[in-house]
């Protein structure tokens, strides 16, 4: 079932982390968009204010409305790329972290369930063994807390729509604060989508040198 929902970004100033002639790092807000929306109020968005700081920013990749962290924009064409090919190829490394309902008994796991989406209901995806798309998740957990949390680390090989989130679902342990994919209990005992993309590996693609950018977990 879908919750009702209402765009309302976060007045925040833009937090960059890095930049240079050919590339931009942010630490997304949750509850922005990372590209504009179709509805006109949708309008605001990452790639919409940077462009307003930043000459040339031009999308690689996106993180979810709800997801914070580390994001990545090319200032120049060729950047972008070959930013978009190490994303294509799987050449970069992408860690997140989460805290989700319950205690996860194993310490490291790997989740591999085919995903697409589910017409009827989108954005909502669903696991479907014949005509889902291959998505792969490894996770490992850092702490189990006595509220019955697990905070955890997630590795994404695949980069599908909504994976993690409906992952963690699928293993009976869904984020916290996740609006789409949470039994009403786990969603409420968030105000947000304790989802976080806490770091990413990439080649730079001007020096090809080995970059790595992270940003606190903010829950």
């Amino acid at each position: 079932m879908l919750r009702p929902f209402v765009y309302n970004p976060p007045l925040k100033p833009l937090e960059i982390i890095y930049i240079d002639s050919s590339v931009v790092v942010l630490n997304k807000p949750a509850g922005l968009l990372t590209v504009p929306g179709r509805p006109e109020n949708h309008s605001d968005c990452l790639l919409t204010r940077v462009r307003k700081k930043v000459f040339g920013a031009l999308l690689v990749h996106r993180l979810d409305l709800d997801t914070s962290g580390i994001i990545i924009f090319a200032r120049t064409t060729s950047s972008q790329v070959n930013l978009g090919r190490q994303f294509e190829e799987r050449k970069t490394k992408k860690i997140y972290r989460a805290t989700v309902s319950g205690h996860i008994k194993k310490d490291t796991g790997l989740i591999n369930l085919p995903i697409v989406v589910d017409w009827p209901n989108r954005p909502i995806q669903k696991v479907c063994f014949e005509t889902g798309k291959d998505s792969i998740t490894r996770y490992k957990v850092l702490e189990r807390t006595n509220a019955k949390i697990s905070l955890v680390e997630l590795y994404p090989i695949t980069g599908r729509t909504h994976q993690l989130r409906l992952h963690m679902k699928s293993i009976g342990h869904p984020i916290l604060g996740d609006s789409l994919y949470a039994d009403e209990k786990s969603f409420r005992a968030s105000e947000r989508l304790n989802l976080h993309a806490f770091s990413l590996e990439i080649t730079h693609p001007k020096t090809d040198q080995k970059k790595i950018f992270s940003a606190p977990v903010p829950f």
